[in-house]
């Protein structure tokens, strides 16, 4: 099968017809064997309805249903999960992503090798308020994960290699950063193609303003996993052990400042009234909670079965 195309969806019954027939007449005109795969993400309109009509007319159209909405991350790891097309396209489900793009990304990831390519919405019809947010978004996220070239991390239009999505899991609100994702399972080659944005057609955005906190948090989430995910002791030994030594040096002027006073015959120096006592007495505290920290983080990976889980590029 030459392509898989995934769509997570939500509530966008009066759009799938109208998707599913352009999907259809452009898999026809490049002559691409194919599957559309629906994941209905807890639809409270007739999506579902819709999809189960739209499959009796058409084998290569598939369907999963999940009981209760539960996110676009968990829709697409679904997706990917079921997806036997050597490249994998995914779009929204609300027209505002271009089904004539799919024949320019999948000849991207056949000739010109690439692992993931990524849609560039350039030009956007959304408003000031949503716009400034995305690039503040993205120049982030670029300066965070190291893929300079991607200007769009959240553009729903993208196409991979089969192995990529079987190698990455899209779980919470990671599906902002599949790309990042992929760089850490080894699949560096990405790209960029700027694709068409259109207009939402019918219904309205999912997405509420909350997405780009939840955005920042995750994206500090992840980094974290892929600096100090398998060895977390490096990270809270090194601030244990700074907090020990600010510590350590309190405790020397509070031992210093009180020797001083006492072979000069001032005895109303007390150690609870220095600063230094209380700083001293913090960052000891506190640099035990670190190396605690670090010491149950390395306990809890030791444990993981994911802990010697690499990802093989070749073999012989």
């Amino acid at each position: 099968m030459d392509i898989s195309v995934v769509i997570p969806l939500y509530n966008e019954a009066e759009s799938l017809p109208e998707l599913t027939s352009w999907i259809e007449r452009v898999m026809k005109d490049n002559s691409f064997s194919y599957e559309i795969i629906f994941v209905n993400d807890g639809s409270t309109d007739e999506s579902w309805e819709v999809i189960n009509n739209l499959a009796t007319q058409n084998p290569n159209i598939h369907g999963v249903s999940f009981s209760r909405n539960y996110g676009k991350s968990p829709a697409l790891n679904t997706g990917f999960a079921r997806a036997q097309g050597d490249v994998v396209i995914t779009m929204d489900a609300d027209l505002q992503d271009s089904p004539d793009e799919i024949p320019e990304l999948y000849r991207m990831i056949t000739r010109e090798s690439y692992d993931l390519v990524s849609g560039w919405k350039k030009k956007r019809y959304d408003p000031l308020s949503k716009t400034i947010p995305t690039k503040l978004f993205n120049a982030t996220a670029r300066k965070v994960s190291g893929i300079k070239n991607l200007h769009d991390f959240n553009c729903g239009l993208k196409a991979y290699r089969k192995a990529v999505v079987k190698h990455i899991e899209v779980y919470g609100d990671m599906h902002r950063y599949i790309p990042y994702l992929a760089k850490n399972a080894g699949y560096t080659k990405i790209g960029e193609k700027v694709v068409q944005h259109q207009a939402r057609k019918y219904g309205t955005t999912k997405f509420g303003l909350d997405r780009f906190v939840n955005g920042y948090l995750d994206l500090a989430t992840l980094w974290f996993q892929t600096k100090f995910g398998i060895k977390p002791m490096h990270i809270f030994g090194l601030l244990g052990s700074l907090m020990f030594l600010l510590g350590f040096i309190a405790v020397m002027i509070v031992l210093t400042l009180k020797c001083v006073s006492i072979f000069s015959d001032d005895y109303n120096f007390y150690v609870t009234n220095s600063v230094y006592f209380y700083l001293a007495l913090a960052a000891i505290v506190v640099g035990t909670q670190f190396f605690l920290t670090g010491f149950v983080g390395e306990l809890i990976t030791r444990n993981s079965a994911e802990r010697n889980n690499y990802k093989i590029g070749d073999e012989f």
